[in-house]
Formats: C-alpha cells, structure tokens, sequence
C-alpha cells in the first residue's frame, strides 16, 4: 500500500514497505521513472514470498510524489532517498539502484559504513547529467538552456525530458566519479549489451573506479536499458540472494 511522508523540502514523497527480516532491500528507481516499474514490483514479491524488508519509494516530482520536475537535481533526489530510508528503515541495507538509483545508491552508500550489505548496481549512470547530457548537447541546446534554463532531450518511453540548468549544475553536488568511492560490501554491477543509454564504457570505468573486495560486473547479451525481462530479473534475484548469502 502507497503511503506518503514529508521530505526534505516539505514535499509529500511516496513509498511503499514490506515489514520482514534483514537486512532490509532498498529499490531506487531510475530518472523519469517511478516506484511501481517492472523491477520494482518483481523485488516486492520476492520479498513477500521471502519474509524479506523491503522499501521502494518516488523522489520528488516522480510518480505520486509532489514537485516540478525541472526545478529538481539528482543530489535533491538524493537527499529524498536519504530521508526516506532514515525514515522507513533500520538496521543493515542492501540497495538495489537502477540507472540514475544506481548513482544516488553509489552517493548515499559511501557514506553507510558497516550499515550497508551490499549494493546492486543495474545499468548505473554515475554523473550522467556532467558526462553524458551535457557532454553531448548541441550548440542549439545550450543556448536553449541559457535563455530559456531548460532544453528537451528525446526518450525512448514517452514524451521528451526536460532538463533544466537548475538538474545540470545542482546535480554538482552528488557527484561520485570525481572522488575515491571505497566501498567495504559486496558490489555487483549489471548492465546489458543493448543498452543504449549508457554504454558499456560507463560500466568498465565504474568498475575500474570503485575500490571493493568483492566487485563483479555482469554483462547479459541482448539486455536493453530497461532490463526487466524475465530473464533479466532473474540476474537481479540472483545477485541479491548471492549477498543475503554471503
């Protein structure tokens, strides 16, 4: 069932909580995206059928959270992702982070210490806004941005996204590629080769990246950017289990 809290910025933000063992899986879902997605839900009856904690929740301005999506940024979204799990949550994490989840996991993580049992990273976008939108406007959509404080980008699931200067240089903040990312928890990587919003070049420079004992990256043929097949979601399961295991 959908409750909502207060965020960090007077928002009502949406989550939903299974109460069951620890240590207690998180879903952070991906940018435009929101809590009720194909991996979401499959992570929420695993963990009903397990007797697992689980969480899964929209950042402001996603899903059935309240906010202007333009007048938001990633390390903003992230501050909702720490308020959410400070609030629904105690004892040890697993997070599970899709896309853009996986790089507010990365951010959030590094700083849980011992709290943290492991990170699942799916198709990660560490400092996408920086490395990837910005790296590839045009001319045009950078005078867009500079006149109008927002520009378009086309989208494979539905309406153009809008990005605005505001996501482009707040997000700043919640950078995670600039910097040592240690981290001292089992970390697997997932990314599938038809994926064409980040590329497997982000994922082997993430893998090279992170400084962990146990890290592993899992490539799966044929996976696209969503990746929620079965098959797919099977991979996830897997990963997961392999650190409730370990």
């Amino acid at each position: 069932m959908t409750q909502f809290m207060t965020g960090p910025r007077g928002q009502k933000l949406a989550f939903s909580k299974i109460d069951g063992a620890g240590p207690t899986v998180v879903f952070l879902g991906g940018f435009m995206s929101d809590m009720t997605g194909s991996k979401a839900i499959f992570l929420e009856d695993w963990a009903k059928a397990r007797g697992q904690a689980f969480l899964r929740f929209d950042y402001a301005a996603h899903g059935q959270s309240e906010g202007v999506f333009t007048e938001h940024s990633v390390a903003e979204w992230a501050e909702d992702a720490a308020a959410v799990i400070a609030a629904q949550t105690n004892g040890d994490l697993i997070l599970i982070g899709s896309s853009m989840g996986g790089w507010i996991s990365l951010n959030l993580g590094r700083d849980m210490g011992d709290r943290l049992r492991g990170l699942i990273l799916i198709a990660a976008a560490p400092d996408f806004t920086e490395d990837s939108m910005l790296a590839s406007f045009t001319e045009t959509q950078k005078q867009e941005i500079a006149e109008n404080g927002v520009t378009y980008i086309p989208s494979d699931y539905g309406d153009p996204y809008p990005i605005s200067n505001h996501l482009l240089t707040d997000s700043r903040r919640a950078f995670v590629m600039r910097e040592p990312l240690e981290f001292g928890c089992p970390v697997h990587m997932i990314q599938g080769t038809l994926d064409n919003a980040v590329s497997r070049d982000t994922a082997l420079r993430l893998l090279d990246h992170i400084q962990a004992d146990d890290l592993h990256l899992t490539l799966t043929k044929g996976a696209d950017h969503s990746y929620s097949t079965p098959p797919c979601l099977a991979v996830i399961q897997q990963k997961l289990e392999c650190i409730l295991e370990s």
